[in-house]
């Protein structure tokens, strides 16, 4: 990825007067600064220079979606300004925090986890109440559970085979039993603790929107439940103190759907067959630089086994 002429992006955010504008880490998709405003910290998302700035490096498309949602019960940053420029940008509020993801990164400091989970929970289940036609955006296209599906075989289909054994037959198993689609909403897409950013129990705010899409909402709730459930990855031994049964969190979200919600097995298949996917292209990713990231090598081993759990979840 090609690194942003800092100097340039600072003249273009002087525009905006902000100032003290300097690199945030993390932001595979886009690149992500800190600077401040009149005394108050923002946050400024930027789409790589030298690519073209479409699907999860569209950065405006973001800024959409966190502005359609800004007069909604959602936790969301304010979208401060926006500039189509070259590359596109947008500025957003500082929004107080941690975002951690217990399960996976170990980080088991935070008081009182399974209450964050819980609210997290709520969080998800006020982004699917939302109507995408009443936020404006039900001119998108719709991603049933089939076409999610086919879009990490897609990315399946460029690692190297030996990282994803039998994938093939996971998706077949996958497609099989593919439950119809609920009426589309909002989808997150990476809906998870670490996309949260929140103080104690409480989320001030859903960030991170990449890969957000309208489809089936199970989609997120899937991908939720399989990263509260310490036995997907394995890497923190299990603890009623670090997160709550799967099945508790399932139903406070249909609880607060207010409706039952079917399939859960299902997607939470499918989102270990989406766990499987990602993961074998950051490896495969890796793998091309200079220096490999032990970290990134050592999720090799984890690969087979979460296709093995998608499959026990749909035979």
């Amino acid at each position: 990825m090609a690194e942003v002429d800092l100097d340039a992006l600072r003249r273009r955010l002087a525009a905006a007067e902000i100032a003290d504008v300097a690199p945030l880490a993390g932001g595979a998709s886009s690149l992500t600064f800190r600077g401040a405003r009149f005394g108050q910290e923002v946050v400024i998302k930027v789409a790589p220079p030298g690519v073209e700035p479409v699907a999860h490096r569209d950065v405006l498309r973001q800024a959409r979606i966190i502005k359609a949602l800004a007069a909604t019960r959602v936790p969301v940053p304010e979208v401060i300004w926006e500039d189509p420029g070259n590359p596109p940008l947008f500025v957003m509020s500082h929004v107080d925090g941690d975002c951690v993801e217990p399960l996976f990164d170990g980080v088991t400091t935070v008081p009182d986890l399974p209450e964050r989970y819980r609210n997290a929970c709520r969080a998800m289940a006020a982004l699917h109440s939302v109507s995408p036609t009443d936020l404006g955006v039900d001119g998108e296209p719709v991603v049933d559970p089939v076409a999610e599906v086919d879009r990490w075989c897609d990315t399946l289909q460029t690692v190297d085979a030996a990282l994803v054994p039998d994938w093939q037959g996971v998706r077949d198993a996958l497609l099989r039993t593919a439950p119809p689609a609920m009426r589309p909403s909002v989808v997150h897409g990476d809906f998870r603790l670490g996309n949260l950013m929140s103080v104690g129990t409480r989320v001030n705010a859903i960030i991170d929107w990449e890969i957000w899409s309208i489809g089936d909402p199970r989609i997120d709730a899937g991908w939720f439940l399989i990263n509260a459930d310490a036995d997907t990855y394995r890497r923190v031994p299990a603890s009623p103190g670090l997160a709550p049964p799967t099945a508790e969190l399932a139903q406070i979200y249909q609880d607060e759907l207010g409706h039952e919600v079917g399939d859960l097995t299902w997607f939470s298949a499918l989102a270990c067959f989406k766990s499987a996917s990602t993961w074998s292209l950051i490896v495969k990713h890796n793998r091309r630089r200079r220096s490999p990231r032990a970290e990134l090598e050592a999720m090799v081993p984890t690969l087979p086994r979460l296709l093995a759990r998608a499959r026990s979840m749909v035979s």
